[in-house]
């Protein structure tokens, strides 16, 4: 296996992790939470749980939903799960009060798909200075509104040049339709039971990406436990995952089906619009050159100082500890077509 850039070393060497884990007469028992719900954001999880993936690597996987990238961080570094799925920034904020007990082991967004989308008819437009004097909905503590000062900085507004107003995840749309507010904070690929109710040509996304911003978004994260003790079942996971984001890249409409098969109500047309805009934050444009699940180690670094300075972080964690991508598929493996 090739040697992987910015990886903290682990005991166990790459030519045994890189060996196939097929033990099927005894399986592992790999339990993985989401940060949310199941949605086309995750299908290629599911894709890989349902088309067998994961067992053919030896794993009896069961996959949860969550409550959140904190909740995600906090469930995977106390044991009660394996492996979970985590923004980077909560992560790196974890490890400077708990460090060493999660690394991120598989780059899933390669930029974060943080965005405030607000109506047109309000004012806003894709000018982030059109923000000024509007009202902002948010969740208590997510991590769009933490990370906007970030997005403010490098596009040249001051962070509180908007009202924010406190909402439940679950009622940001009623409050955009209604007008008690202008905008509200998305993950842009949750935002598409939004564009159901106004017609996208209405509303205005301004991502925090298209500011220039270098902030990678959700991984998929280890327990250091779960490294340390058994780095095989590790490598698993990471390469059935890889499968399962490779093809639902190459056949969007076919992974519906199996979200489908975990959540029987959904619509797949509308989780296929919405696997569109988080595979346009997965390929982002250093995947190009590195490929899926990989990272650079100047913008892990940079994303470290920026989530300490805005997070007031008493301890700036170690930005090599972070990950720990030893268990990435080769290289080839991981390339996307044009």
């Amino acid at each position: 296996m090739q040697r992987r850039h910015f990886i903290q070393s682990t005991a166990v060497s790459l030519a045994t992790i890189a060996t196939p884990f097929v033990f099927a007469q005894n399986p592992t028992r790999i339990k993985f939470t989401l940060d949310f719900r199941i949605s086309g954001q995750t299908a290629p999880f599911l894709l890989a749980l349902y088309k067998g993936y994961y067992k053919e690597e030896g794993l009896d996987v069961s996959i949860d939903v969550g409550n959140g990238s904190v909740a995600s961080i906090t469930r995977t570094a106390s044991g009660a799960y394996d492996l979970g799925f985590g923004d980077i920034s909560s992560l790196i904020e974890f490890n400077a009060s708990q460090p060493g007990l999660v690394q991120a082991v598989y780059q899933y967004y390669n930029r974060a798909p943080f965005a405030i989308i607000g109506r047109k008819d309000r004012g806003i437009t894709a000018d982030f200075k059109s923000l000024q004097g509007k009202r902002i909905a948010a969740a208590a503590v997510e991590s769009t509104k933490r990370c906007w000062p970030m997005a403010a900085k490098h596009a040249g507004v001051k962070a509180d040049a908007f009202e924010w107003v406190t909402t439940d995840f679950s009622q940001r749309d009623n409050v955009i339709v209604r007008g008690d507010v202008d905008g509200a904070t998305y993950f842009h690929d949750s935002a598409v039971s939004l564009f159901q109710r106004i017609k996208p040509d209405d509303l205005s996304v301004l991502s925090f990406a298209s500011t220039g911003l270098a902030v990678y978004g959700n991984a998929v994260l280890a327990a250091t436990k779960l490294i340390n003790e058994n780095p095989k079942a590790v490598a698993a996971f990471v390469r059935a995952t890889n499968r399962g984001v490779m093809e639902t890249i190459a056949n969007p409409i076919a992974a519906m089906a199996y979200v489908k098969q975990r959540e029987p109500m959904i619509d797949e047309k509308v989780e296929a619009e919405r696997w569109k805009i988080t595979q346009s934050y997965v390929l982002g444009a250093d995947t190009r050159e590195h490929g899926v699940g990989d990272v650079r180690k100047g913008f892990v670094e940079q994303q470290v100082a920026e989530v300490s300075e805005t997070f007031g972080l008493k301890a700036k964690p170690d930005a090599a500890a972070v990950y720990n991508l030893s268990f990435l598929p080769p290289k080839a493996e991981r390339m996307v077509k044009a």
